[in-house]
């Protein structure tokens, strides 16, 4: 049997130079960055939770309980590994190289979600400090910075904006479990923008339409509070952001 290499993996390590060359991105460079890294922590995210999710079924001090625990740790050392590695690319190489105002509040908007995904499984102060981080990087550009921006360059109705209001309102429920305020922010992301595209007598574009629908979802989801302990929708799919 032939051993290949994971393809995505030689892509996250190419991202990984372009960013080091310290350019500002282009869109394209930009989204293959983060689809990279998007797919290295999505299968991770997912494995955390199925074994989260088996641990609290298995009875305490059962045999299959100490290996589900032991292989959850395992995945969360990956998942602190590759998250601390791209915030360390952020910081130091794409943040202090973003002129262009999508760029920006792209570069933050990654930021908090990855140090959301840190406040996913970690614990205690730990937890307390990439729960702060996250709200900071999110908070920096949609109360500041972010609404100057998209004043001039990211209308209400722009993927990027609408990304980045739709994972701050998980983090709000997931992570804070402040629901209330969750649904606050995706309910004004939503109508901002079906006023905007509705005054202008356009349809939105397909990346647009779907961080909407995702943000309807998740306000139907939480409202209704359908199903204990699911999961939220967050912008981290395969698609074109911005």
């Amino acid at each position: 049997m032939v051993w290949r290499r994971d393809p995505s993996l030689d892509m996250v390590d190419f991202m990984k130079k372009l960013a080091r060359m310290d350019v500002d991105m282009s869109v394209e460079e930009r989204h293959l960055f983060s689809v990279g890294f998007k797919n290295t922590i999505g299968a991770r995210r997912a494995s955390w939770r199925i074994l989260s999710s088996l641990e609290q079924k298995v009875a305490a001090g059962e045999q299959a309980g100490r290996m589900i625990s032991v292989y959850r740790t395992k995945v969360e050392d990956e998942l602190r590994m590759v998250c601390n590695e791209i915030l360390s690319i952020i910081a130091i190489h794409c943040l202090p190289l973003a002129n262009a105002g999508e760029n920006v509040v792209f570069f933050h908007k990654m930021k908090g979600d990855y140090y959301r995904y840190l406040a996913e499984f970690s614990t205690g102060v730990e937890k307390k400090s990439a729960a702060d981080q996250s709200l900071m990087a999110y908070q920096q550009m949609l109360l500041q910075h972010a609404m100057v921006v998209a004043s001039t360059e990211l209308s209400p109705a722009h993927p990027i904006r609408l990304g980045l209001a739709l994972n701050f309102s998980v983090f709000f429920y997931d992570i804070m479990n402040c629901h209330q305020r969750a649904c606050q922010v995706a309910k004004q992301a939503f109508d901002e923008a079906t006023t905007e595209i509705n005054s202008a007598g356009m349809d939105g574009n397909n990346d647009s339409t779907l961080m909407m629908q995702l943000l309807n979802d998740n306000l139907a989801l939480w409202k209704s509070e359908l199903t204990e302990g699911e999961t939220s929708n967050d912008s981290d799919i395969d698609m074109e952001e911005g």
